[in-house]
C-alpha cells in the first residue's frame, strides 16, 4: 500500500460507550482526466493507481478506440489532479472530433461523453460466442476469490473491485478504484494491454464484481465481450435489458449459498457435482 492510494487520518472512533482517537487508513480520490489529442473528454474521481489500464480500458469501454488506435498514453500529475493524454492515431483522432462536434452536454461519471439520450440505450450486439460454461461451485469461488484479492478494500473499506475469473486459473486479474466504472475500466484494460483478452474474439472468462450491476456497467462488459457477469449486488431493469440483448449471462446477489440467474441461464450449470478449480497465489 502506497500514500498515493491511501493515507491516515485520525478519527474518534466510538464502540460500546467508549470512544478513542485512532488512525484510519482512507482510500485517496482525485480528479483524473481524460484527454484524447489534447481535448478532455471526461473527468473521473478515482483512486491514483494502475492508470495506463484505466486509460485503455475508458477508451475501449466508451467506444472511443482500441488498443490498435492508441499511439500513446501519458501520465502527468499537476497540481489540479492527474491528466492522462492519450494521443491517437490520425484516422481514430479525426473520428473522436466528428463525435464531439455533436455532444450537446458536459459529460460525467457511468455515461460519457453521449451525444444523445438515444445512445445512453443505444443498441448491443451480441458478445461473441464463448465456450465457458460455469457450475454453482464455481460461482461461489469466483465471488470468494475476489474478496481474498482485495488488499485496498481490505484496509480502507471504502473501495469497489473487478475480477475476471477463469475456470481451471481461478481469478486471474483484479483492479480496485474508489469508482466501481472506474475498477471496472481498469480491469479491461489490464486484460486487453496484458493480451488476456483480445476486443471482437470469444473471451473464456467471467467478470466478477463487488457492485450493484447498472446499464452502463453491462456495456462495459459487452465492450469487452464479457460472457457472463457475476455480482454481490442486484441489477436495474435496463441493465437485464442490456444484457438480455447481448446474449450476457447475468448472475446477481452471488453469495456462498446461492444466486439470482436473470438472463441466458444455458451457461450455468445446476449439476451440484463439484469440479477442483485452481487459484492463482499472486493476482496481478
Amino acid at each position: 500500500m502506497t500514500s498515493a492510494t491511501a493515507a491516515p487520518r485520525l478519527r474518534l472512533r466510538v464502540r460500546a460507550g467508549t470512544a478513542r482517537q485512532e488512525d484510519a487508513l482512507l482510500p485517496a480520490e482525485v480528479p483524473i482526466a481524460l484527454t484524447y489529442n489534447g481535448t478532455t473528454q471526461a473527468v473521473m474521481m478515482a483512486t491514483p493507481a494502475d492508470l495506463t489500464d484505466f486509460a485503455l480500458g475508458f477508451s475501449l469501454s466508451e467506444g472511443i478506440a482500441t488498443p490498435q488506435d492508441i499511439r500513446e498514453i501519458e501520465t502527468v500529475e499537476t497540481e489540479a489532479g492527474i491528466d492522462l493524454r492519450i494521443w491517437l492515431k490520425d484516422e481514430a483522432g479525426s473520428s473522436l472530433m466528428a463525435r464531439r462536434r455533436t455532444m450537446t452536454g458536459p459529460v460525467g461519471c457511468g455515461l460519457c461523453g453521449l451525444d444523445s439520450l438515444t445512445e445512453a440505450k443505444r443498441h448491443l450486439a451480441p458478445v461473441p460466442t464463448s465456450p465457458l460454461r460455469l457450475t454453482r461451485q464455481d460461482i461461489a469461488e469466483a465471488m470468494a476469490s475476489l474478496t481474498r484479492h482485495q488488499p485496498l478494500h481490505d484496509a480502507t473499506r471504502a473501495v469497489h473491485a473487478a475480477g475476471f475469473w477463469q475456470e481451471g486459473k481461478g481469478l486471474v486479474c483484479v483492479r480496485e478504484d474508489v469508482g466501481r466504472h472506474n475498477a471496472l475500466d481498469k480491469l479491461i484494460g489490464a486484460l486487453v494491454g496484458a493480451g488476456t483478452v483480445v476486443p471482437g474474439q470469444p473471451v473464456n472468462g467471467a467478470v466478477v464484481l463487488t457492485s450493484r450491476i447498472s446499464l452502463d456497467m453491462v456495456q462495459k462488459c459487452a465492450a469487452l465481450g464479457a460472457p457472463v457477469i457475476l455480482a454481490v449486488s442486484a441489477p436495474t431493469l435496463a441493465a437485464i435489458e442490456a444484457a438480455e440483448a447481448a446474449e450476457i449471462t447475468l448472475v446477481a446477489l452471488a453469495r456462498s449459498e446461492g444466486f439470482d440467474l436473470y438472463t441466458h441461464p444455458g451457461r450455468i450449470t445446476l449439476d451440484p457435482t463439484p469440479h477442483p478449480v485452481a487459484e492463482t497465489a499472486d493476482v496481478p
